[in-house]
């Protein structure tokens, strides 16, 4: 992959971020605190990032006239989700500083690539195959085992685009779940937790990794992040030095995250590679209240080549995703002592939609 590049601009200065959601949001919010102006590009009117930019452009990501003014009006361009068109990535680049490097999502876009880069570099995962057609996932099952979990490889998030296959399972319809298209079979691992660690990178290469966080899932979705994970020093240490490893692997610059899962062993834990998001990430939302820095200024600081903090933790976080019809109770949660409440400004509610989210953070043991 490309080294990674950080102009050190001023507070004056304009960044770009290609997608128009709740992460594009509050990196917006985020960038203002320092002073700095946002100018978002969706290709959805509704876009939540709309209302706390500066400027926009409501435009398809094929649009070339488009993403070129859009390159002349800012001095940096960011991402706030990591499926923008390879294509739309390739021809902002030739035009305009784009932060991470877009080389990076021709690996994270792609399961395959993802889990083989890992692997590459002596990091575990869940033993994994490649399914081409669907001629090809009985030979894959036989070589890893059952249960096994069928994933598309590209464009898949939240649960979508993957089917668990059991012993009796239909293989015909599972590979139809998925779309009928390229995919990787995975072997089903027993995990005792899920944990992530967001990393920021800057362009000197010093890396600034927050605490550990363990998630639960609920509906293949994100429902609750807490801070400090229950887990070992030994295997927190582990997983930061995995973050920290590929971050460093692929001259990352900007936050990521990186999904693991805990196993144990008889002679103790295991940490193994999920997946990797080169972005901001729900997991890192505990941060806008429950640290020193966000990850969004973390985010924002690394692009623009400005200084990383040093997180600092502010006490124990719980971090609840509001999904759906639950953003309808968020008196609930301004009623509720040490509740902080973020409305993501969404305007329809739909089942498993994010639609906002509340951070506590209790003090010592406080529970």
């Amino acid at each position: 992959m490309t080294a990674g590049r950080s102009p050190v601009l001023g507070p004056d200065a304009t960044i770009g971020i290609l997608g128009g959601g709740q992460l594009g949001r509050m990196l917006a919010l985020a960038a203002a605190k320092l002073g700095l102006r946002c100018h978002i590009y969706a290709p959805d009117g509704d876009s939540p990032a709309f209302d706390v930019a500066h400027q926009t452009i409501l435009a398809d990501y094929a649009d070339e006239s488009a993403l070129d003014r859009f390159a002349r009006e800012v001095d940096v361009i960011t991402y706030e989700f990591e499926n923008v068109p390879a294509e739309t990535a390739t021809f902002l680049a030739a035009r305009c500083l784009v932060l991470p490097d877009p080389t990076v999502l021709a690996t994270t876009q792609d399961r395959l690539a993802e889990k083989s880069f890992v692997a590459g570099l002596g990091i575990a995962t869940a033993p994994f195959a490649a399914v081409e057609r669907r001629d090809g996932l009985a030979a894959a099952l036989e070589r890893i085992g059952r249960p096994a979990v069928l994933k598309t490889r590209r464009f898949g998030y939240d649960g979508k685009g993957q089917a668990t296959i059991r012993d009796g399972t239909d293989l015909d319809a599972a590979w139809n779940e998925v779309g009928a298209r390229p995919s990787i079979v995975e072997s089903f691992v027993p995990f005792e937790r899920e944990i992530s660690v967001v990393a920021a990178r800057a362009g000197n290469g010093r890396v600034e990794c927050f605490e550990v966080t363990e998630n639960e899932h609920r509906n293949h979705i994100l429902k609750v992040s807490r801070v400090p994970a229950d887990i070992t020093a030994a295997t927190a240490d582990e997983a930061l030095r995995i973050a920290g490893t590929i971050a460093r692997a692929v001259d990352y610059v900007g936050v990521l995250a990186v999904e693991m899962f805990v196993l144990r062993e008889p002679a103790g834990h295991a940490v193994l590679v999920n997946e990797i998001a080169p972005r901001v990430h729900n997991s890192g939302h505990w941060t806008l209240d429950g640290a020193s820095v966000s990850q969004f200024e973390q985010h924002i600081r690394a692009i623009i080549g400005w200084p990383l903090a040093r997180p600092v933790r502010r006490g124990r976080v719980e971090m609840i995703n509001l999904i759906g019809a639950e953003v309808e109770d968020y008196v609930k949660w301004l009623e509720t002592p040490g509740a902080a409440l973020h409305l993501y400004g969404k305007s329809r509610i739909r089942p498993g939609r994010k639609m906002g989210h509340v951070t506590r953070v209790f003090a010592g043991g406080e529970s």
